[in-house]
């Protein structure tokens, strides 16, 4: 527990230091945001401040910090290391400056932002890779909820099919309506429901105060059959340390928000937040794998993810702590799908030059996105294994997003003298373990150990001298 407690200090702090640091660098001014200039009462809508936070924290969590922290427990005290470090230093970076960047640049989307600044081939790149990643999410996010649902109701897969159909619905329409009818209606209670449960075991934690894996311990792998701690780890635990669907997500709350001094607390301090839920189940897991919760609750310590958050949270809280942990489970894949969806649909729009402000073009747009989401959703069905095939594909995609959008940032700090270490390294770092991790995955191509780690040596050099030589390159051509 000393460790869990040093690592929620250090988030508080990277927040009121580092977070400080960054927003200097960007440096925020008082120019009209897309929400006042570009107001269209559909996708652009002043918002309060804690309701953006709120959604804005809803959207980027959904139950990453959650499945990936107890995921992530089972490699041992590391961890902590990876969720401290990685939600200061590059998944808060990375949410701040994309979404203070979208603003700058009226609420754009991330394919557009790297069409600025890396080129309209890669753009196009972006594009397509971005638009399948959120379709996967919004397919992925309607069976998970859909089967929980459906068990509640009937061991029939006939309820099954009953909630896909309904939360499908309902994912048409908060697509389609302005992002204050629903999204900015019914996520802040959503919001609040999974901190306050996050809140709750973290208060049971400081009263049992177990005896955990710390990291004077050691950073051994503690579960060797999860793959190695590099890159594994660091794609285990995504959203509480570093995820690319972040930016996907943060230009939806660009363009609600009224100021950009707001942007700290709103992108900085979300990101730090899904950091703090992420810490305390990667604790909660760290005692039920390996200090003796799962033998005190009565259960296997082998149970998978989503049924160690209902078995802890129904053991720890009671009937009111389960039907939270119901709602978390099933409301926060939900409510990160219809945004995904969403975010889909601006993203094509802004591509074809499509304004949105009439019904029937974002008709037009949606018709395709949820016809290729159900060919998705379908295939997630009647393959035994379509799930566990799409969720392997989005957690690499999603960091790979991270890659590009980090990359981006980067080039924009270049140009604008600003200091560009910030997300360079970060960068760097994250195209070493994309890579490694696409070459030794079983479900890639399976290559040895020791080649991913050598290519992700390789990937951190290489990628840090090619950024030299096009700095170089850039620096004449600017002076010129």
């Amino acid at each position: 527990m000393i460790t869990f407690v040093l690592s929620l200090i250090a988030l508080v702090a990277g927040y009121l230091i580092y977070g400080r640091i960054v927003e200097r660098i960007f440096a925020p001014d008082d120019r009209p945001t897309p929400a006042v200039s570009m107001a269209d009462g559909v996708d652009y809508v002043v918002l309060p401040g804690w309701k953006i936070f709120m959604i804005q924290f809803l959207n980027i969590a959904g139950t990453g910090p959650i499945f990936g922290a107890i995921m992530g427990a089972k490699f041992g005290p590391s961890a902590y290391l990876w969720i401290v470090l990685g939600c200061i230093f590059a998944g808060a970076v990375h949410d701040y400056l994309s979404g203070m960047l979208s603003m700058r640049h009226g609420g754009a989307g991330l394919p557009e932002l790297v069409g600025a600044y890396l080129g309209d081939r890669t753009k196009k790149v972006m594009l397509v890779f971005s638009v399948f990643l959120l379709l996967m999410v919004g397919a992925v996010f309607v069976y998970s909820p859909a089967i929980i649902l459906g068990k509640l109701c009937s061991d029939s897969l006939t309820w099954v099919y009953i909630w896909c159909l309904i939360i499908f619905a309902y994912y048409f329409l908060a697509t389609m309506l302005p992002i204050d009818k629903i999204i900015g209606r019914i996520y802040p209670i959503f919001a609040i429901a999974m901190l306050f449960m996050a809140i709750a075991l973290m208060g049971v934690l400081f009263i049992k105060w177990p005896s955990l894996p710390e990291l004077t311990d050691g950073l051994t792998n503690m579960n060797p059959a999860s793959g190695t701690i590099f890159p594994c780890l660091f794609i285990t635990i995504a959203c509480g340390a570093i995820s690319g669907f972040h930016a996907t997500q943060s230009p939806l709350m660009a363009r609600c928000i009224k100021s950009e001094r707001q942007g700290r607390p709103l992108f900085y301090g979300a990101m730090i937040t899904e950091g703090v839920v992420a810490l305390i189940w990667a604790t909660v897991s760290m005692y039920f794998f390996y200090g003796g919760a799962a033998g005190e609750l009565g259960v296997p310590a082998t149970l998978q993810a989503p049924e160690v958050v209902t078995t802890v949270s129904q053991g720890w809280l009671g009937v009111f702590g389960g039907a939270l942990a119901i709602l978390g489970v099933v409301a926060a894949p939900i409510t990160s799908g219809d945004t995904a969806l969403r975010s889909a649909r601006l993203i094509i729009a802004e591509f074809l030059h499509l304004e949105q402000h009439s019904i029937r073009k974002r008709i037009y747009i949606c018709i395709p996105v949820f016809g290729v989401t159900l060919a998705l959703l379908w295939y997630n069905i009647a393959d035994a294994d379509g799930f566990n095939v799409i969720w392997n594909y989005f957690g690499w995609a999603n960091q790979t997003l991270a890659v590009f959008t980090l990359w981006t940032i980067t080039v924009y700090l270049v140009r604008k003298k600003k200091n560009y270490w910030i997300t360079l390294l970060p960068a760097m770092f994250m195209t070493a373990v994309c890579l490694s991790f696409l070459l030794i995955s079983k479900d890639s191509f399976g290559l040895p150990t020791i080649v991913g780690y050598i290519s992700a040596i390789a990937a951190f050099i290489i990628s840090g001298l090619l950024f030299a030589i096009w700095k170089t390159s850039a620096g004449k051509s600017m002076h010129n």
